[in-house]
C-alpha cells in the first residue's frame, strides 16, 4: 500500500474524528484495496471489498465527508478487514530481524 493511502487510513480510523477527509481520496483507496464501487441512485454507492459489501454515501453539500459519513466508511472498511493494526503486523512481519 502506498504511504498516501496508509495515511488516510489511519486518518479515517483516527480519534477524535478529521474534519477534513475528502470523499474522492476515499474512493481512490477503495480502487486501491480492489473494491468494486458501483454508483446507484442519489448519492449511493455499493462498494464490494474483500468479500464484503455495503452502501456508502457521497457528501452531498460538500466533498468532505462529515463525522456520520466517516463513521459509515470506518464500519466498513472494519468489516472488510481494513484497518490501521493490520498495516502495522504487515510491516513488522516484513521486516527482517
Amino acid at each position: 500500500m502506498s504511504h498516501k493511502h496508509e495515511q488516510l487510513v489511519r486518518a479515517i480510523f483516527r480519534e477524535p474524528p478529521s474534519g477534513n477527509i475528502h470523499w474522492r481520496e476515499v474512493e481512490s483507496l477503495l480502487h486501491h484495496l480492489g473494491a468494486t464501487v458501483v454508483s446507484l441512485s442519489g448519492a449511493r454507492v455499493r462498494v464490494k471489498l474483500n468479500g464484503i459489501e455495503g452502501i456508502l454515501h457521497r457528501p452531498h453539500h460538500s466533498n468532505v465527508l462529515d463525522r456520520q459519513g466517516l463513521r459509515h466508511v470506518r464500519e466498513f472498511l472494519a468489516h472488510a478487514r481494513v484497518t490501521p493494526s493490520q498495516y502495522d503486523a504487515r510491516s513488522a512481519s516484513a521486516t527482517p530481524s
